[in-house]
């Protein structure tokens, strides 16, 4: 078997990374630091195929450090401290500190993360973190404490064509072959903006067609991919297309397709916290203001994962996961942060309304700051109308509420203070 596409077209150098422009482009800010031959410890975040290992590789090479490799999956601390031992070892005057790059860091241990903290403090290594995972839930404090953490983005649509065009054109082995691209829509949809799996997919689309011309086609891509899922899967990332099932179905209310997907996973030997994390934002997300209990239901259950382990961890999973499908749904608070996320990005910083202000001094009470404000306990039930947005905001709204019994209720309430 060759070497595979992706691998035939890993970038080795900046100007040939395809995506990624807001850190690495000309002028960005990854960009500057690497041009100027210095960067500090970093963590990079971001879903399977955007280039994180590729982006370290060539880090490396441009700042010609030497480059020590350790997955997290099979490594321990003893691996770690050989590493640094060595990385001591290698360091020359004046030269570039040796990059230790670590896949999967979200999958090391506490005791691990801090075998690398004083090689890190010290700059016997640059540290090179990447993740799929929130950082800020999964590297300790003092460790994160002393990386910039830069999130990579999946590939839209022009970048994934881009992709295309060079592996076509520039790929020793495809260029020699006569491949027509007639329809890119399942191409493109099952890569999911992660160029290495567009370039698998391709790689299993053109690899078993023997023809002298070959036409790619939606229904080619499909029929391929229906015949050997498994191929275009490499290194496992099935599990980021099942853990998308499993919050679909809880979203579109199918607690059996919710439960199945949840037992693919427990099977596959798949990390408890990751599917324990997903059903808290998806009870605030999907679930939401139509029944709040489902995310202290879904906090209990992460709680209830750390004190009792595995295998009945699996039973608290399961309870969760049926309620939660099972439950209304809303999106009505994701809707409405994401809208005052808008506003206040069109908008900027708008000063807060004087009598809504903290007067701790004499001086901020001279300038009348809190002076005209209504303590709304004063007043019958609690309340008293007054403005609490930015003269320029006044009567903007945020919250839609949805049509379910429990914003129903709010709403109703909500209209009998307000009018």
């Amino acid at each position: 078997m060759g070497t595979p596409l992706a691998e035939r077209l890993r970038p080795q150098h900046l100007d040939e990374l395809i995506g990624q422009s807001h850190l690495v482009g000309r002028g960005a800010v990854l960009r500057r630091m690497i041009d100027s031959g210095r960067i500090p410890s970093i963590i990079l975040w971001g879903p399977p195929g955007v280039g994180k290992t590729t982006l370290a590789n060539i880090i490396a090479n441009t700042l010609n450090a030497p480059f020590y490799k350790l997955s997290a999956i099979n490594s321990g601390v003893k691996d770690v401290r050989e590493v640094i031992e060595k990385a001591k070892n290698n360091r020359f005057f004046e030269s570039s500190a040796p990059i230790l790059f670590i896949d999967e860091i979200h999958r090391f241990s506490k005791s691990q993360q801090d075998s690398l903290l004083n090689a890190v403090e010290t700059g016997i290594v640059t540290l090179i973190g990447a993740t799929t995972e929130n950082p800020s839930f999964e590297v300790i404090r003092p460790l994160l404490s002393r990386c910039q953490v830069y999130v990579l983005k999946p590939l839209d649509k022009k970048e994934l064509e881009q992709l295309l065009n060079r592996a076509l054109n520039e790929d020793f082995i495809l260029k020699e072959r006569k491949i027509e691209v007639k329809e890119t829509d399942a191409l493109f949809r099952f890569s999911g903006g992660d160029a290495r799996k567009l370039l698998n997919i391709l790689d299993l689309a053109v690899a078993s067609d023997n023809d002298e011309a070959i036409v790619v086609t939606d229904q080619m891509v499909t029929e391929r991919l229906q015949e050997n899922p498994a191929a275009y899967d490499k290194g496992g990332e099935m599990h980021y297309d099942i853990i998308s099932a499993f919050i679909k179905s809880i979203r579109g209310s199918d607690p059996d397709a919710a439960i199945y997907w949840l037992a693919r996973m427990v099977a596959g030997g798949e990390d408890p916290k990751f599917i324990a994390r997903r059903l808290v934002i998806s009870a605030a997300e999907d679930i939401g203001l139509a029944n709040p209990n489902a995310l202290l239901l879904a906090n209990a259950c992460f709680d209830a994962l750390q004190k009792i382990g595995w295998p009945e961890g699996r039973i608290v999973l399961a309870e969760t996961t049926i309620y939660l499908a099972a439950s209304p749904k809303s999106n009505s608070a994701y809707l409405a942060i994401d809208s005052a996320m808008a506003k206040v990005e069109k908008t900027g910083n708008l000063p807060v309304p004087l009598h809504l202000r903290n007067a701790p001094t004499s001086l901020m009470k001279e300038l009348n700051y809190g002076k005209e404000y209504k303590y709304a306990h004063d007043y019958e039930n609690n309340f008293v109308k007054q403005e609490y947005l930015p003269k320029e905001l006044k009567n903007s709204r945020f919250w839609e509420p949805q049509s379910n019994p429990g914003e129903s209720k709010m709403n109703e309430l909500m209209k009998k203070l307000w009018g």
